[in-house]
C-alpha cells in the first residue's frame, strides 16, 4: 500500500484514542494527513490492508504498539536548544544545589523526552565547557524518551549539519569526530557519560523506576497533551524531583498554569519551577 490510509472519522477517533492513552499525546481531525500517512506504513510493514484488522493486531501485539507510538512521536531538536536554560543550570541551579551537597556528591540531571540524544548530550557538553566544578561532584545525566528509535539513534549519537549548526566550529571539532560527508559521531567518552532509557510522561511506574533527580529538562512536549495529561505529567515530574530539585520547561509552556505544588524560580538566564525543599 502506498499513500495514505484513509479513515472514517469514527474510525480517526478510535485510533487518535488509542494514541492517547498511550502516550497523551492529542491527535484528531486537524492531523488526519499525518495519522493515515503514519498508518499506511504500518499498514504495508504488518501486510495488514484494513483497519479493523490492524487495530486487532495492536491491541495484541506489544511490539506492533511499541512500533506505532515510535511512529507518532516528534522528534525535533538541535544542540544547544534553548541555551539560555544551560547558563542556567551552570549559574544558577547547580550552585543552589551543591549548597547543601560535598564534593564528590552525586547529582543527577534528567533530559526527557530526549529525543535522539542533542539535549542530554548538550547538558553535558555545556558543563564541561562552562562550570568549574564538573569534577568536583559525581554528575549523571540521563536521557529518556518514549520512542525507542530514538533512543537507539541517542546511543548511536550520530548527528547531521542542523542539528549541529548552533555549536561553535571549536565544540563541533572538540567533541564530535567525522564520519562520513556531513555527519559527525560524537566522541566515545561522551557517550559514556551519559545513559539512555525508555520513559513515558504519562506512565508513573515507568518514569518512578529511573528514581529522583535535582534537576529535570522537560522542554516542548506539554505543549502537545490536553489539560488532563498536563496534570499527570506535572505529578509524575514532581514525584521525580528530589525536595529543592528543579523543573526546567519549553518556553511557551509554565508550570503555574497547571499545578499549583511547584514554587517559581526566576533567575537571570531563565525562569524555572522548583519542588519545594520541604515537600
Amino acid at each position: 500500500m502506498t499513500g495514505a490510509a484513509r479513515l472514517t472519522a469514527e474510525q480517526l477517533q478510535r485510533l487518535s484514542a488509542f494514541v492517547y492513552r498511550q502516550t497523551g499525546m492529542l491527535f484528531g481531525e486537524t492531523k488526519r494527513y499525518y495519522i493515515e500517512r503514519r498508518l499506511a506504513e504500518r499498514y504495508t510493514a504488518t501486510g495488514i490492508g484494513d483497519f479493523a484488522s490492524y487495530l486487532g493486531h495492536l491491541r495484541s501485539d506489544a511490539t506492533e504498539r511499541e512500533t506505532l507510538v515510535n511512529a507518532f512521536t516528534i522528534n525535533e531538536t538541535y544542540f544547544y536548544r534553548e541555551e539560555h536554560q544551560l547558563a542556567c543550570l551552570s549559574r544558577a541551579l547547580l550552585p543552589a544545589l551543591i549548597a547543601t551537597r560535598r564534593p564528590g556528591d552525586k547529582i543527577r540531571i534528567w533530559s526527557l523526552p530526549c529525543s535522539t540524544g542533542e539535549e542530554a548530550y548538550s547538558i553535558a557538553i555545556w558543563l564541561l565547557e562552562n562550570w568549574r566544578l564538573v569534577d568536583a561532584y559525581n554528575i549523571e545525566i540521563i536521557g529518556s524518551d518514549i520512542d525507542t528509535r530514538a533512543l537507539e539513534a541517542a546511543r548511536e549519537g550520530l548527528y547531521g549539519e542542523r542539528a549541529l549548526s548552533r555549536l561553535p566550529p571549536r565544540l563541533r571539532d572538540c567533541y564530535f569526530e567525522p564520519v562520513r560527508r556531513h555527519r559527525r559521531r560524537i566522541i566515545r567518552d561522551l557517550r559514556e557519560s551519559v545513559s539512555f532509557a525508555p520513559a513515558n510522561l504519562v506512565d508513573a511506574a515507568s518514569m518512578a523506576v529511573h528514581g529522583v533527580f535535582d534537576v529535570i529538562f522537560c522542554r516542548n512536549v506539554l505543549i502537545y497533551f490536553d489539560d488532563e495529561s498536563r496534570l499527570l505529567a506535572a505529578g509524575t515530574l514532581y514525584d521525580r524531583l528530589a525536595p529543592g530539585g528543579f523543573l526546567c520547561l519549553g518556553h511557551t509552556e509554565s508550570m503555574s498554569r497547571i499545578s499549583p505544588r511547584f514554587e517559581i524560580c526566576r533567575f537571570e538566564d531563565a525562569t524555572v519551577f522548583q519542588r519545594p525543599a520541604d515537600a
